[in-house]
């Protein structure tokens, strides 16, 4: 018992170490973890948790909605301990929880809340379950790494375990799937822009999951998220308890379970989604609907998701969109469609990973650059190491010529912004490349 304890306090003693040597010179976030699990790999299972610890996975929406969970939760009077840097692998897992614990390996907390990667998350609760488990959708992401979304499906099944209480998207085919003990399920009700036909590129849910045959839809909200049933097995959309019953994305607002209206700083339904699974979550957590809604109210994240800059007297704003992702790159295009004023539209692809090298660029192919035939856009700037890539399939998107003007060179383009462009900025570029503007522009 002796050389059990010493062992869990060297670990947490030195994660604590490395991590406060890593503020120093700006780094640190996964690192301390990793060598805490070197000296002990099953230190997780030796922290004493909270009764609520809310983990959030999925493809997308991630850290937007645990950074919502925790203000709601803040904003009820918890005290909440959560990865703030969004570092959601195993290794950052254990950095913030080991250091958020004091040295007998207690969390003083109401709540645990944490991002975790949908990879790695099998791995994570291998050491201690979820009381909540928030999964928000899958899409095709960073198909270097994961594949397919079947595939990674299959990953996050591994990570359920069935005392843990479910907060599911059940307008999501795969997501539906999933079983436990309790299962709680978030939808959106057809709305003005929701369609027979899958407007968008690809669908990834043509067939059902549970029976292979092919899946009918009654109507679709993107991609492949809407209400479904499959005919011949009577698999279809679970009932969600909470419900967005009306949405207006050009007045930006939205109705939950026909009572409580929230209004929208950012105006995209993927927002949307991510404050309807923020208040499934906290409601199930017993918090007061009264107290979300005021929250919620014109919520403006401060995760860098959406930033304001100018250059010289033209005013812009950066949507951070996941490359290798056409989901969060579509969020991004339908929010300048919707812009009421004219536009000037830059999109940067300078390094498709931070994570890794890879100069694959199929994921262009799924992304609907054909948002961009829209009479409010008048300019589209390329720029970054693959500006070739990006004007060939704007090509094919049959993007008039005349809008498009190519600079490789970054600092180049943002002085051509500077003098050009027409109406508002709006930056579509990735978290890799961001900084690569950031640094050019007034903020």
């Amino acid at each position: 018992m002796y050389n059990l304890t010493m062992k869990k306090m060297l670990a947490i003693l030195v994660c604590k170490g490395l991590r406060a040597i890593g503020k120093l010179v700006g780094k640190g976030s996964s690192l301390p973890g990793k060598y805490a699990l070197k000296i002990d790999k099953n230190i997780l299972s030796k922290i004493k948790y909270p009764k609520y610890v809310v983990a959030v996975t999925g493809s997308n929406g991630k850290t937007s909605t645990v950074e919502m969970i925790k203000a709601v939760l803040e904003n009820a009077g918890l005290k909440v301990i959560y990865n703030s840097e969004g570092s959601n692998q195993i290794e950052g897992v254990t950095t913030f929880i080991l250091n958020a614990a004091n040295l007998k390996g207690e969390l003083k907390a109401d709540v645990v809340l944490m991002e975790s990667d949908e990879r790695y998350a099998r791995l994570t609760f291998k050491h201690f379950t979820p009381s909540h488990y928030v999964i928000t959708n899958l899409y095709r992401d960073q198909l270097t790494r994961n594949g397919h979304p079947e595939w990674i499906y299959k990953i996050i099944q591994d990570s359920i375990h069935q005392n843990c209480e479910l907060i599911l998207n059940a307008d999501d085919p795969l997501i539906n799937s999933y079983k436990s003990d309790k299962c709680i399920y978030f939808g959106l009700e057809r709305y003005d822009e929701s369609s027979e036909e899958n407007r968008f590129i690809y669908n990834d849910c043509t067939y059902c999951p549970k029976c292979g045959k092919p899946l009918h839809y009654d109507y679709y909200h993107y991609n492949h998220i809407g209400k479904y049933e499959c005919e011949y097995c009577g698999y279809k959309r679970n009932e969600p308890q909470y419900k967005i019953t009306d949405v207006d994305l050009d007045e930006g607002r939205l109705t939950i379970d026909r009572k409580y209206q929230i209004n929208l700083a950012l105006k995209s339904i993927y927002n949307a989604y991510n404050i309807l699974a923020t208040y499934a979550l906290t409601r199930q957590l017993g918090i007061k609907p009264e107290i979300i809604t005021e929250t919620l109210n014109n919520y403006i994240l401060k995760n860098g998701r959406v930033r304001l800059f100018k250059i010289g007297d033209k005013e812009g704003t950066l949507l951070a969109s996941k490359h290798e992702n056409s989901v969060s790159y579509n969020q991004s295009l339908m929010v300048v469609r919707r812009y009421k004023g004219e536009a000037t539209v830059f999109i940067m692809v300078d390094a498709i990973s931070r994570k890794y090298f890879t100069s694959e660029t199929s994921w262009l192919w799924d992304i609907d650059f054909e948002f961009l035939n829209s009479p409010n856009i008048k300019k589209i700037v390329i720029a970054g190491k693959y500006t070739s890539d990006v004007a060939e399939r704007l090509l094919y998107a049959n993007i008039n010529l005349d809008l498009i003007h190519i600079e490789k060179d970054i600092s180049k383009a943002v002085n051509y912004l500077g003098k050009e462009a027409i109406g508002h900025i709006f930056a579509i570029t990735c978290f890799s490349d961001q900084d690569k503007l950031l640094k050019r522009v007034e903020r």
